[in-house]
């Protein structure tokens, strides 16, 4: 869906933060669509505390500093971008967006000044082939999260393209054996007949919600072996996404991971997981305390909507940032420009805000000049503030 098919849409020029894309899309794309894209598990109040959690934390800037030049560039699974955030995985981006799909993505992350990394669901609407040949600049970054599917085989020969393809690492999601109870998707029937869904969901896959649909496609068997199997089979560097504990953070690194992506898959999964921006803040001390924080990055996703959210992080001691659902609603409204527009919104609010907080590099963001007394106050509003779906009880309606 682009702002061309839909003269309704606001122009670009009055979209200011993140959260207005979302605002948007509530209110122009199609009902079934929204109803995935937004829905979270059980009562959403993960969902809600991991935006609000970033809102007990706060800043001690620093004065008298010159802060004329500022430098965004950041090293993440030992490579120099010059933003420290990514775009992170989000399935079936065509729904959104049925002409462009990932491939907007793509074309975005390449034509912008900085080369944003882009994470590559397994469940992308686009082939995996389709959206590597998008690249616009041979230096773009492309990673590839990977669902563990119960055909083995279907796993492996995923990787072994992965890796064929050019893609620079392997993101094992670990935290969605099975699809989380998202009430506003399971109003909906999900069928692949005639969608752009993922080629290997090709046939009569039909389910409550789209996210039961995928779930289908997930083995429930994943085990610590299993990582310890892919490692056998390829040489791309392995993350484990949706880790929400201190000592499987601590596994993962004695195991040879070269990191992990603090996540609780949005509040999608089980409602009441933890922050991430807590696990992050609990868990870097102890990772230093036992020397397993070299060439070990912690990344983190969920629920981050403004360069203030990606600075606090940043201080906690983060490697990288993954945003996901701004930038599906950017391009599901915008397409290409949309998620252009977006990036241009994160990066001059990280510029402005380190400006205020004293600071010139990302290497002098450090947790003194946070205070986080407030930060495991779990409080949540009832409702998230920018969220607008009207819930639909039509028992035909489908995706």
């Amino acid at each position: 869906m682009t702002q061309d098919q839909k003269p309704d849409i606001p122009s670009l020029d009055l979209v200011f933060n993140l959260n207005e894309f979302e605002v948007i899309a509530s209110k122009t794309l199609p009902k079934a669509v929204y109803a995935y894209y937004s829905s979270a598990a059980d009562d959403e109040v993960s969902y809600r505390q991991n935006h609000h959690s970033f809102h007990g934390i706060f800043f001690k800037p620093k004065i008298l500093v010159d802060v004329t030049d500022i430098d965004l560039s950041s090293k993440i699974l030992g490579e120099i971008f010059q933003i420290p955030f990514y775009i992170s995985a989000t399935a079936l981006c065509g729904l959104g967006n049925p002409s462009g799909g990932e491939i907007d993505i793509v074309k975005a992350c390449g034509s912008t000044d900085v080369l944003v990394p882009q994470m590559i669901s397994t469940f992308s609407s686009n082939s995996l082939d389709e959206i590597t040949a998008a690249k616009v600049n041979e230096k773009q970054t492309q990673w590839f999260q990977l669902y563990v599917n119960g055909d083995r085989k279907i796993t492996h020969d995923l990787i072994k393209k992965a890796e064929h393809l050019g893609l620079k690492a392997l993101f094992v999601t670990v935290d969605a054996p099975q699809a989380g109870n998202r009430e506003k998707d399971l109003r909906f029937k999900f069928s692949c007949a005639n969608k752009k869904g993922p080629n290997i969901m090709k046939g009569s896959q039909t389910a409550n919600g789209t996210s039961g649909a995928l779930s289908k496609l997930i083995d429930t068997a994943l085990t610590w072996k299993d990582i310890e199997n892919f490692r056998t089979l390829t040489s791309l560097p392995i993350i484990l996404k949706g880790v929400q504990r201190i000592d499987d953070i601590i596994k993962a690194a004695e195991i040879g991971c070269k990191g992990v992506v603090l996540s609780n898959h949005g509040g999608r999964q089980l409602d009441f997981s933890v922050p991430p921006i807590e696990v992050l803040a609990e868990s870097v001390p102890v990772l230093k305390s036992r020397g397993l924080d070299k060439n070990f990055d912690i990344l983190i996703d969920g629920g981050i909507r403004r360069g203030t959210d990606i600075l606090k992080a940043l201080c906690l001691g983060a490697s990288g940032i993954g945003i996901a659902s701004p930038f599906l609603y950017a391009n599901s409204v915008y397409g290409q420009a949309g998620v252009e527009k977006a990036f241009d919104i994160i990066i001059n609010e990280l510029k402005l805000s380190m400006r205020l907080l004293g600071v010139t590099k990302i290497s002098e963001l450090t947790p003194d000049l946070l205070d986080l007394k407030g930060l495991y106050d779990r409080y949540a509003p009832s409702t998230y503030p920018f969220h607008f779906h009207e819930t639909s009880f039509e028992p035909n309606a489908t995706v």
